[in-house]
């Protein structure tokens, strides 16, 4: 007497548990996401980000949202994706801001080789040593000679103690031998204009953001960071180049999903970025930036992170900066 009840009740339940199902399967990603970026509104790690995610919008069919959390180290903005939820729709902008931070602070509130899943690159941008348009200096070799004829006089300004230009003037002074003084300013407007009025006698800073001042002939290039000359400027060596062995320096930029995050959804959204940056178009406006469009895989990325965390790790013990 029991049996036609209890079939009659299990097909009744039968349509839920088949919406569940499809609701379970349903096609990723059914509304936007939110692409985390641990700077601020205008930089270069900003419009990369909107650059990507607008092109990346329309391979998703999904709107990508900006959402910029500056910090110290990236850290606010990292800690925010690390404690989201695992479904994709939360992602970092990646940088190698990430890898210095492992070394840089005591605790941080992630693991970031563990709490995060890479997606892949999106670019990769140089750095450069630059002098004022009217220093005697002409060369990598002749600053180096003139470090050296003056010990603990010539100055090299960057901005803050810790960023990626600072830890590259301590590299150069690691890899050169010199004895060279490096006075760290609150951002890129105080070291330019430091360099213009004389107040130092060179300079680190990303590529990008100095392009109008060397149009404009205010400054000169030295050398740049990476292992390939920039394309914009033919003929400035890099840094090997110049006559510095073991120099080679890139910012970068990559977009990462907190742990645990579908291998699915990871493989989406790699194809996603990949395809917007094949783009001539995107290509394009990342140049004018000073940015290198450089896609990848999930594991060239983890890889590309580790060896950043050792190499940045390295560098500050060899600088003696005390972790805050």
């Amino acid at each position: 007497m029991k049996t036609l009840p209890t079939r009659r009740a299990i097909l009744a339940l039968l349509p839920l548990g088949l919406t569940a199902a499809a609701r379970a399967q349903a096609p990723w990603p059914e509304r936007p996401i939110t692409l985390v970026v641990p700077f601020g509104p205008g930089g270069i790690a900003d419009l990369t980000a909107r650059t990507v995610a607008q092109a990346m919008s329309t391979a998703l069919k999904v709107p990508m949202i900006i959402d910029n959390k500056p910090s110290a180290g990236s850290i606010v903005g990292s800690a925010a994706v690390a404690q989201a939820a695992p479904d994709g729709y939360t992602l970092l902008l990646m940088s190698n801001a990430n890898a210095v931070s492992a070394s840089l602070f005591r605790k941080l509130p992630f693991d970031v080789q563990k709490d995060f899943a890479p997606v892949g690159t999106l670019g990769v941008f140089d750095l450069a040593l630059f002098v004022a348009a009217d220093s005697k200096l002409k060369s990598v070799r002749e600053l180096v000679g003139e470090a050296k004829a003056r010990p603990g006089k010539l100055s090299i300004g960057t901005i803050a103690v810790g960023s990626t230009q600072n830890l590259s003037a301590e590299l150069f002074k690691a890899r050169t031998g010199i004895d060279a003084l490096i006075v760290p300013y609150k951002g890129t407007p105080a070291v330019l204009t430091a360099l213009r009025a004389g107040e130092i006698d060179a300079a680190f800073e990303i590529l990008g953001p100095m392009l109008p001042q060397l149009q404009a002939k205010v400054i000169r290039t030295l050398a740049v960071t990476s292992d390939r000359r920039f394309a914009a400027l033919p003929d400035v060596p890099t840094m090997r180049e110049a006559g510095v062995s073991d120099y080679e320096v890139a910012s970068w930029n990559a977009l990462a999903a907190p742990a645990k995050t579908p291998l699915a959804v990871i493989e989406r959204l790699n194809a996603a970025a990949n395809e917007a940056l094949r783009s001539p178009a995107v290509q394009e406006r990342l140049l004018a930036l000073g940015v290198r469009a450089q896609g990848g895989t999930p594991q060239q990325l983890q890889a590309l992170l580790a060896r950043e965390v050792r190499h940045w790790g390295e560098v500050i013990r060899a600088a003696k900066i005390e972790p805050e």
